[in-house]
């Protein structure tokens, strides 16, 4: 073969003139002519094996130029001839290139025939690749939805890719490189299969599961490419160039690097793709379209499958942390935290491993404060998943945590509940204890702090001393050689030896000298002894004698031999001995036994490390107390999903039993009513994984265990609590839970005494009852009689708590509580049940019991819920009781008294009767007045309607077929005369209620209207009846009664406001307020009038007062009982109150209020108005806290400017500096938009004169100033000359404003002026003349009295200017409000000054 086949760079270069011996294609066929050409083609490569390619490369050759026109077909048929080619050339090739003798002709041949067919294969893919995209990308479907059919031809196209790939694949395995001259491939042979395995990974598919042997193939070509290849730089440089055009390819890409990497051992390629991201700058990606996301993405997965590989490379990754591409930071970090969880963990690290994972946790915990709340939340994650991991070293514990806790605040919803998901797994995986309290912590680490204290006293004091006889014993022979060794060099005379050690000497007697006297002297040589510094001691003791010659300690030295010397020194250290010196205490300790010294040092570290634990323990479990009261604040947050994480977080730490947990558990119960499924799905998963689903070895086990946690949880709660609670236990009784019959059982021998248990515990079991029979009635109705005997019987009075539960539980069977139609369910008045109610409230009338009252209000309200006639049965009560107290006076009387009225004897002999047991007895009356209100409206009622509608049915069902065709042709008629006749048969049913509670229930023959004066006496005479216990119960019974009719209330309305207001028992008055708000609902005339009192507690002095108030009056406002007026500035002054309950209570009034269409806008003007009065004293910076909240619920540009100008129009009216001053602030706080600006401008003459006080320049100043951020050119020209305009009055004033630098914009003022005159001439309506007039005169009195400060009225016709007022009556619209003539100001302040140009005209 004298030709060679060169792999062309574009597909039409070989039909160009080649080179020398360079293959061209002779003649491109045309389409026609294929289909029998390729047949031949097929023919030879069964004949003649693959090397038919070099005779047939012309006819693929001319399909591949015809790919546009030749049909689908033509092209499949091509392919698969190419593919059994190279395949046939994998088969064929592996024997060729093992054999020893072959030519050079051969090999040509062969190497001809490879490149051939890889590249016809290869363009042919490519071609087909694009033909099925294009396909795809027709066949989409559209705006109906309907997807289009695909070619047939093109359907199987993803397996035959397979066969491509695989077919290459076997090739590329091959040595085939020593076909080529010195093994040196071609690089456009390697770029043709390359670019073909690229092509395929655009596909925007091959990330999906069903192309995942296609994308495995790629990835192992690829891998072979690079491994055999040389395609190392060319495929880390294509990699980032696909990532910056296809995203989806950054999980491919991923996974391609990860196998590159490991299977092939190609680690290179992950330090090639890292540098070439990590070069690109900042301004690069923040381009669009520069691939940042996908950088991102490939990254993060990257370090996900293979961390311990990136981390040589991760210096040129950290650089990007400082970028302002915050998803490059979020990749980083990510890829940090996979190194720490799978890298550098655990406790084997080296050194270096130990500085890298600091190293990477500081860079993480400084991005928690990342400026981007998404690097924040992403960071806060990588935490979580360190921590599940159990990665984080135990020393950064603390500090990570307190981190967390402080993420809680965060602005971002993303970032908290990212912080809650760490602050969970930190509980569920900490390292400390399965308890975390602080306060069973506090105990231990006192008592072990205490026993460390002890064994290191103990280690000082008790130490064995080794006496220093001994020690000289030990040390003799050593120091003796020492000491001769010195006296020799001292008489040494060696010239160079002596300049040596003259520094030495002097040295030493410098160290003399320092010495105060030859006792510390003394103690230098025994310490130089004891540390075994022999020399410094033997020189030291030997220039002592020249400096205490006169010393004994020293005085055998004036013979100085080896003998004196060994006696001074032994002298000086054996004294101790006999005379400890003052200076022992800082001698050296002496040495301990080596075997104890180590036994008590180990014994001391445990110690230690105990106590460090114990205070980490407590550290830790004090974070996370404090991160729960940030998170139980959460629970009502608007934002579902930090709800749910919340409430997750609630479970963790109260299975962790840490303190307070219970807290928060009881705190999202009330969240079963909430509207938002998911929220309530997750409060009632939470209830059921900590109470639902005991756990235990027996079913008898798992019972105890529910009941037990569900009693711990309904100990000390509040009605609110066990309401909530009564919806989870409801459904879990009606679940059908196998443990169902157990924990009855269970509950039922706790409360009969069966089982041993407390009070507490005993009364949460029969609530428990009692919710059980909400779900099935039988659970009480079946064990009504065991109720009463053990609840009620003899012992009632011993146990009214027990007694007022039972009753509730008994409620729960009553239809009024499980709202059940049909007849009603009640038992007769003979039943054991009221028998035993009447005599338990009769006799506990009679005494002095703290809980008898609720029991008797619970009794009452059962008795009228289930009783037959109930009213006769609470008459017989209230003549029982009233009997025994009678009994009680009569026997506490004297003989000659009269006692016939018991009225009188409360009054007269009040020495004789029991306050409590009067005022229990008119609580009793007052409970009965009630609930036969409610009786007669609510069941007689229901009744009254169920018994007409069952006649009515019973009625037509008589009339028969015939009446029934009679309905149907007047069917209409009949409809309206149906409807006419219910309407007036529900209105009669009322009208006889009504009548009845107005005529009848205070009748004289009425039992009840005998109390009746007793209770208006009581309350009108507090200086009488001063027991504060008679007080209260008379003055709630007689609100009690108000409810009765119309008339009872009108009549002693006034009564009950003197009461509230001038009652000194906070109770009372709280009661009161409750009171009254529910008769402003029965009856709102009569009690309209007295809306002005009801605002008038919310200034009361007493927390609890405030509180009751704000809670009433929100729900008469947000449920439009009472219209909002100007009264709400009381409300408004709450949210700056003290107690941070009724704060936050005022902000939930403002906050629904503000859901009300212009509600608060309304409002604002009057709140201001009496907000600023000087007589309230509210502080300007009280008052500035106060409007910043209110103006936060104006967000509408219109009512912005409306706001504008009715607050300068205010500016008129104000008569002080403070009111001045607040108007200024206001407007300050409001967002002012464009339009607001400009009719600030239109409202210069109200505030003009007023600039001169600091207090409103500064906020007017402040206003420009925040217009001027952000505000376009020409808006920014009119700020600046605004601002100017403000300063240049505000240092000059008004008067003396004009200048020569204004002199132009005076001109144009004048000129506009005039024209504006002359262009409407038109008279001024009545009003506004007058208005005029009167404004005119004003300024000539004032100008008698201060003729420098007013200045003349201008001559010119001023323009009409619309005057306006505020109201904050709904009635009137909700933004144009007019002033009428009666709230025109009568005295207004002078408000223009004419310029000294406007006075030389007049």
């Amino acid at each position: 073969m004298s030709w060679d086949f060169f792999v062309p760079v574009c597909v039409g270069d070989l039909v160009k003139t080649g080179g020398i011996n360079q293959y061209v294609v002779q003649d491109v066929l045309s389409p026609k002519q294929l289909p029998s050409l390729l047949n031949k083609f097929k023919t030879a490569l069964r004949s003649q094996g693959p090397l038919c390619i070099l005779e047939h490369f012309d006819t693929a050759y001319s399909v591949l130029q015809h790919a546009n026109s030749v049909e689908l077909g033509v092209k499949e048929n091509t392919l698969d001839l190419l593919v059994q080619v190279v395949s046939s050339l994998s088969t064929s090739l592996p024997s060729f290139l093992i054999s020893t003798s072959i030519s050079a002709a051969e090999r040509k041949e062969n190497l001809n025939a490879v490149k051939m067919s890889v590249f016809l294969l290869c363009k042919i893919t490519e071609s087909l690749e694009s033909d099925s995209y294009r396909q795809s990308f027709i066949a989409a479907p559209g705006k109906s939805g309907k997807k289009a059919k695909t070619g047939e031809g093109l359907q199987q196209w993803d397996n035959e890719r397979e066969r491509v790939l695989q077919a290459l694949g076997q090739l590329m395995q091959l040595d085939i490189r020593s076909l080529w001259n010195l093994s040196l491939v071609e690089e456009e042979f390697t770029s043709c299969v390359t670019c073909c395995c690229y092509k395929l990974l655009e596909n925007p598919t091959i990330s999906h599961v069903k192309s995942k042997p296609t994308r495995e193939g790629i990835i192992h070509l690829l891998g072979l490419l690079i491994k055999k290849y040389n395609h190392l730089l060319s495929a880390s440089v294509k990699v980032i160039q696909l990532l910056q055009h296809f995203e989806q390819l950054s999980s491919v890409f991923a996974q391609a690097v990860s196998v590159w990497s490991t299977e092939y051992g190609v680690r290179a390629i992950i330090g090639e793709v890292m540098r070439e991201i990590g070069q690109k700058s900042s301004e690069e990606l923040a381009r669009e379209g520069s691939g940042v996301k996908a950088f991102s993405s490939f990254l993060s997965e990257l370090g996900a499958l293979v961390p311990e590989l990136m981390i040589p490379n991760i210096s040129v990754l950290i650089t990007h942390l400082e970028g302002e591409s915050h998803t490059m930071r979020v990749a980083v970090c990510e890829v940090l935290g996979d190194i720490l969880v799978r890298v550098l963990c655990g406790d084997g690290l080296e050194e270096s491993g130990k500085a890298d994972r600091d190293r990477f946790f500081d860079t993480l915990q400084e991005h928690l404060h990342d400026t981007h709340s998404h690097v924040r939340a992403r960071v806060l994650q990588v935490y979580t998943r360190i921590v599940n991991s159990k990665a984080l070293p135990l020393c950064r514990y603390s500090e990570v945590m307190g981190l967390t806790v402080g993420r809680l605040m965060d602005k971002s919803v993303n970032v908290v509940k990212s912080a809650i998901q760490l602050l969970a797994a930190f509980i569920a995986h900490n390292p400390y204890s399965c308890k975390l309290s602080s306060a069973d912590l506090k105990k231990p680490l006192e008592k072990e702090t205490a026993k460390l204290r002890e064994m290191k006293e103990k280690l000082r004091g008790d130490a064995p001393v080794i006496k220093a006889s001994e020690l000289w014993a030990a040390m003799e022979p050593e120091l003796r050689i020492t000491v001769d060794t010195e006296l020799e060099r001292s008489g040494d005379s060696e010239k160079g030896q002596h300049e040596e050690e003259e520094e030495e000497e002097e040295a030493d007697v410098k160290k003399v000298n320092e010495l105060e006297d030859c006792r510390a002297t003394a103690v230098m040589i025994a310490q130089y002894l004891r540390v075994n510094k022999y020399r410094d001691a033997v020189r030291l003791c030997i220039k002592a004698l020249g400096r205490f010659p006169e010393s004994e300690m020293f005085a055998a030295l004036s013979a100085l031999t080896a003998e004196t010397l060994m006696d001074t020194l032994a002298r000086l250290f054996k004294g101790s001995d006999e005379d400890p010196p003052e200076h022992s205490q800082n001698l050296p300790p002496t040495p301990q036994k080596e075997g104890e010294k180590e036994a008590d040092d180990a014994e001391l570290k445990k110690q230690e490390m105990l106590v460090q634990y114990l205070r980490d323990t407590e550290t830790f479990s004090l974070q996370v107390e404090r991160a729960i009261s940030v998170i139980n604040a959460m629970l009502y947050w608007k934002t579902t999903s930090v709800v749910q994480e919340a409430v997750q977080f609630c479970v963790t730490v109260c299975e962790f039993g840490i303190a307070n947990s219970l807290s928060g558990v009881r705190k999202m119960l009330p969240l079963v009513w909430s509207t938002d499924s998911a929220i309530k799905d997750a409060v009632v998963q939470a209830y059921r994984r900590l109470y639902l689903n005991p756990k235990g070895d027996t079913v008898r086990m798992k019972a105890q265990t529910l009941v037990d946690s569900l009693s711990e949880l309904m100990v000390d709660a509040s009605l609110g609590t066990i309401q909530c609670l009564e919806e989870i236990v409801q459904e879990f009784f009606g679940g059908g839970n196998s443990l169902e019959s157990t924990v009855v059982q269970v509950l039922w021998g706790r409360f009969t005494g069966k089982t041993e248990s407390s009070p507490l515990y005993r009364r949460a079991a029969v609530l428990l009852l009692g919710m059980a029979a909400r779900a099935e009635r039988e659970v009480v109705l079946s064990n009504l009689d065991t109720l009463c005997s053990v609840a009620l019987g003899e012992k009632v009075t011993e146990d009214f708590l027990l007694a007022r539960d039972t009753v509730i539980a008994i409620c729960s069977i009553t239809d009024h509580v499980r709202q059940s139609k049909g007849a009603p369910f009640r038992l007769p008045q003979e039943h054991q049940l009221f028998t035993r109610l009447t005599q338990a409230i009769a006799e506990g009338a009679m005494m002095e019991d703290a809980h008898w009252q609720s029991f008797m209000e619970q009794a009452v309200r059962l008795t009228y819920f289930l009783a037959e006639s109930p009213d006769r049965l609470c008459s017989r009560l209230i003549q029982r009781t009233a009997r025994l107290l009678l009994d009680q006076i009569s026997e506490g009387a004297e003989v000659k008294k009269d006692v016939d009225q018991p009225q009188e004897g409360s009054q007269e002999s009040g020495e004789q009767v029991n306050c409590v047991c009067l005022a229990q007895l008119l609580a009793l009356c007052g409970s009965v007045a009630f609930w036969q209100v409610s009786h007669l409206e609510r069941s007689v009622s229901s009744e009254l309607r169920r018994r007409r509608l069952e006649t009515e049915e019973r009625e037509e069902k008589e009339k028969g077929p015939s009446s029934k065709a009679k309905l149907t042709a007047n069917e209409s008629a009949m409809e309206e005369e149906l409807g006419l006749v219910g309407a007036c048969a529900e209105d009669t049913e009322a009208e006889l209620i009504r009548k009845i509670c107005e005529t009848e229930l205070l009748a004289e023959e009425n039992l009840l209207s005998a109390f009746l004066p007793l209770l208006v006496k009581v309350c009108s005479s507090p200086g009488h009846y001063s027991h504060p216990q008679l007080t209260t119960a008379a003055c709630l019974a007689l609100s009690q009664y108000m409810m009765i009719s119309p008339s009872v209330c009108e009549e002693n309305a006034r009564l009950m406001f003197t009461v509230l207001e001038r009652s000194t028992l906070p109770v009372v008055r709280a009661n009161a307020i409750i009171a009254l708000g529910d008769l402003t609902v029965r009856f709102p005339n009569i009690l309209e009038p007295w809306t002005q009192n009801l605002y008038a507690r919310l200034g009361d002095e007493v927390p609890s007062v405030r509180q009751t108030a704000v809670t009433v009056l929100t729900q008469l406002v947000l449920k439009d009982v009472l219209k909002v007026k100007g009264q709400v500035s009381e409300v408004a002054v709450l949210l700056i109150d003290p107690e941070p309950h009724i704060a936050s209570l005022a902000l939930n009034f403002f906050n629904e209020l503000a859901s009300k269409d212009n509600a608060i806008y309304n409002l604002l003007p009057d709140i201001i108005s009496r907000l600023s009065d000087p007589d309230r004293g509210m502080t300007p910076e009280d008052f500035n806290t106060v409007m910043k909240q209110l103006f936060s619920y104006i967000t509408k540009e219109r009512q912005t400017e409306s706001l504008v100008e009715k607050l300068c129009q205010r500016f008129r009216t104000a008569r002080t500096e403070r009111q001045w001053c607040d108007l200024a602030v206001s407007l300050s706080l409001l967002s002012m938009c464009e339009r607001g600006f400009k009719k600030l401008q239109e409202c210069w003459e109200c505030y003009s004169d007023k600039l001169t006080e600091p207090g409103v320049y500064q906020p007017l100043l402040a206003i420009a100033a925040k217009l001027r951020r952000g505000a376009k050119i020409q808006l920014k020209g009119q700020v600046d000359d605004f601002e100017k305009r403000l300063t240049a009055v505000h240092t000059r004033g008004l008067e003396n404003m004009e200048s020569p630098e204004m002199e132009d914009e005076n001109q144009k003022g004048e000129r506009a002026t005039d024209k504006a005159a002359a262009a409407a001439r038109t008279p001024m309506p009545a009003r506004a003349r007058a208005r005029s007039k009167r404004g005119q005169s004003k300024s000539s009195v004032s100008s008698q009295c201060d003729d420098s400060f007013v200045t003349p009225q201008r001559t010119r016709r001023s323009k009409k200017k619309p005057v306006i007022t505020f109201s904050s009556d709904e009635e009137e619209d909700e933004e144009d409000a007019v002033l009428t003539e009666s709230e025109t100001p009568k005295v207004t302040t002078p408000i223009a000054r004419a310029s000294r140009r406007a006075r030389l005209r007049n």
